[in-house]
């Protein structure tokens, strides 16, 4: 087929238009569709027409199945949402900033200033959430000496804080939040300067940020009755190598605690770069690709079928994407196929290396001016990590999104375990198996399938309450997950089938 010159030019411009998400602006409107990526992702396969698509961009047909839509909020959790308030985002981050410096090796003993200061406040603040909670939340301040190592240059205690809110249903499964207390200046090791950490956490509000979206989120879930376990974390020691998070991580995984999920929230305080571009409604997820804790076998078996796309933790950023990403949170999330930023790390990290489900979310952009540097004012630009940078409503945004993945996962049903598909035979259907469930939530189960190039989860087949189902549909062509779905509607991250 050929096309006249005004013709190719006017097609690109309407798919330009149609395709594209706007170029952030400096004064940015909320997003005007319910489910941004998702309904991009469903205009564009729902096209038919040979002007606006090939016949190789359209395939497979889909006609197996249903189009997938996002979980859309119930009351309850839209009455969560509304709770959150930027009021109380700003107070947290505001006493946070007071204690002068949260640095891992600063005062423990003084009362007021220094991490020991700023961890007694937090302990205290949480636990005056559980006291409302009757009895379902417990806090707990986890401990111990670090012995001299990278960045620590002298024995030092880290102190966790760690609010459980007690599943009413399925208390034995567990998703984590988590902020980081700690804060540093220039140089990490420099314990004596102000670094009050309101951003990431130098004079720092960024890491403040993080530690006040688990505080909002533990005090308005802390009268709420989840089916499964919610814990609300702040940790110490991120800033001199994820101590703090690797002990919590690795306390879990001695006591075989079922973590099926957990989040951390670190830089995520300012919708502003430093080229001075803003996007308020925007938040990365970082999701990790192939498991490191893998075998190789596992390892092998995944590349020869197609999944390293298909981690847990990218089915879990899939997931907050299906349930966050609405106008009840007003956010686009972006999934980021890396564990991490180029050179950086975070408190996820430790817990995938135990082998648990984990993510990361971080704004869109960063000002490396207000990140982990000394306060001062150097040709003209201002450095430090100050709490006049801050954006509380973009915080409150962030920490919404938090609470539709985190209500959302433990009030649905655990993702289906030992999922299968048949390849032993020649065949142009997709047979699975799984463990079927014996708990009380489960209602059934679902298929979902998106183009193997499709970003997220595109289609849904309804499975019935069975431990084996055959979709007709080849496995060689699209990639296949399955899900739990509750009585209450509520649907579990997808499963990636390995072969029997």
């Amino acid at each position: 087929m050929t096309m006249t010159r005004p013709l190719v030019i006017l097609l690109l411009s309407f798919l330009h238009v149609t395709f594209t998400l706007p170029s952030p602006s400096p004064s940015p409107s909320p997003p005007t569709s319910p489910w941004p990526l998702y309904a991009r992702q469903t205009l564009a396969l729902a096209s038919n027409s040979d002007i606006f698509s090939c016949p190789a961009a359209s395939w497979p047909p889909a006609n197996v199945g249903s189009l997938l839509t996002p979980q859309e909020p119930d009351a309850e959790l839209q009455a969560i949402l509304s709770e959150i308030d930027p009021k109380r985002v700003e107070a947290i981050i505001a006493k946070l900033v007071s204690f002068g410096t949260r640095h891992t090796l600063s005062s423990q003993t003084d009362p007021n200033r220094g991490i020991g200061a700023a961890t007694d406040w937090i302990e205290q603040q949480m636990r005056s959430f559980a006291a409302a909670s009757n009895g379902q939340m417990q806090v707990t301040t986890p401990s111990y000496v670090q012995g001299v190592a990278e960045r620590i240059p002298f024995p030092v205690r880290i102190r966790d804080v760690v609010a459980t809110l007690k599943g009413s249903v399925e208390p034995e499964r567990y998703y984590v939040v988590s902020g980081h207390i700690d804060t540093r200046c220039t140089d990490p090791i420099d314990y004596l300067c102000d670094a009050p950490g309101a951003d990431d956490e130098l004079i720092r509000v960024e890491s403040a940020s993080g530690v006040a979206v688990s505080m909002e989120l533990a005090r308005i879930m802390a009268t709420r009755r989840p089916a499964a376990t919610i814990v609300f974390v702040a940790v110490a020691g991120e800033e001199q190598g994820l101590y703090g998070s690797n002990f919590l991580a690795q306390t879990y995984k001695n006591a075989l605690v079922n973590i099926q999920g957990m989040f951390t929230n670190d830089i995520v305080g300012s919708s502003t770069a430093d080229d001075g571009i803003k996007d308020s409604f925007t938040l990365r997820i970082f999701a990790q690709g192939s498991p490191t804790t893998e075998s190789a076998a596992r390892s092998s078996t995944r590349a020869q079928i197609g999944g390293e796309n298909d981690s847990r933790a990218r089915e879990l950023a899939r997931f907050v994407v299906g349930v966050a990403e609405n106008n009840y949170t007003q956010m686009n999330i972006p999934v980021i196929y890396r564990l991490d930023r180029f050179l950086r790390g975070g408190d996820h990290r430790p817990f995938l290396e135990a082998g648990f489900t984990a993510c990361r979310f971080t704004e869109p952009n960063e000002d490396y001016a207000h990140q982990h540097q000394n306060v001062r004012v150097e040709n003209g630009t201002q450095y430090g990590d100050l709490i006049e940078f801050v954006d509380f409503d973009y915080i409150a945004r962030v920490a919404k999104v938090n609470a539709a993945a985190l209500w959302s996962l433990a009030n649905a049903p655990m993702s289906p375990q030992n999922v299968t598909v048949n390849t032993t035979l020649l065949s142009n259907d997709s047979q699975f198996t799984w463990l079927a469930s014996n708990d009380t939530l489960t209602a059934g189960y679902e298929a979902v399938w998106r183009p193997t190039d499709a970003p997220l989860w595109t289609h849904v087949v309804p499975l019935g309450n069975l431990n084996t189902a055959t979709v007709d549909l080849s496995k060689d062509n699209v990639i296949f997950g399955i899900r739990a779905v509750g009585k209450n509607r509520y649907a579990s991250p997808a499963t990636f089938p390995f072969p029997s």
